[in-house]
């Protein structure tokens, strides 16, 4: 056992957890250091994120093999990146109204979907080069199924105003119509 090899991360688990941890890190200075809140939709993604995020850095440190690594991430970014494309489209519809993101570049669903796509990209490489197509599309399935999960059991959205909102948008809401 002792002289058994290392496996090696690769570089799609290692750019995985880079972009985790950076999306991780957004999610986390919008709340905190822009003092917006999450709606129950942003807390879906950043739940997700959060855990690829932790199963990246815990499966680097146990020295899991690269392929299923990656694997194991697939369903949590499958399923952050359905919630974060609805979400989006709940904004690009009218339905919702969402603050800007980070440097103020895109609304902040906008950046979480651009992140969670780039980190589902990554993960479903570096697990369908490992694993047979069919597991990891099986994975894929498994996070499609976790999105509408969470997007089917999220509290309703409160109706549209019947006037003119009198704070500044701090967090995802039904826009005014006059």
């Amino acid at each position: 056992m002792k002289n058994e090899p290392i496996p090696v991360a690769g570089p799609y688990a290692l750019l995985a957890t880079l972009i985790a941890a950076a999306a991780t890190c957004g999610s986390l200075w919008l709340s905190i250091g822009m003092r917006l809140k999450a709606c129950p939709l942003c807390f879906y993604q950043r739940t997700f994120v959060m855990t690829v995020a932790g199963m990246l850095l815990v499966g680097l440190l146990a020295r899991i093999a690269r392929g299923t690594l990656c694997l194991l991430a697939v369903p949590a970014a499958a399923a952050g990146f359905g919630v974060a494309v609805f979400h989006v489209w709940l904004e690009l519809s009218g339905r919702l109204e969402c603050p800007a993101g980070v440097m103020g570049f895109g609304s902040a669903p906008q950046q979480s979907a651009g992140l969670l796509g780039l980190l589902f990209v990554v993960v479903l490489a570096g697990a369908w080069r490992a694993v047979s197509s069919g597991v990891a599309a099986g994975a894929v399935l498994l996070g499609a199924l976790f999105a509408w999960g969470s997007i089917a059991s999220a509290p309703p959205l409160p109706p549209a105003p019947a006037k003119a909102y009198e704070t500044l948008m701090d967090m995802c809401r039904p826009p005014f119509r006059s």
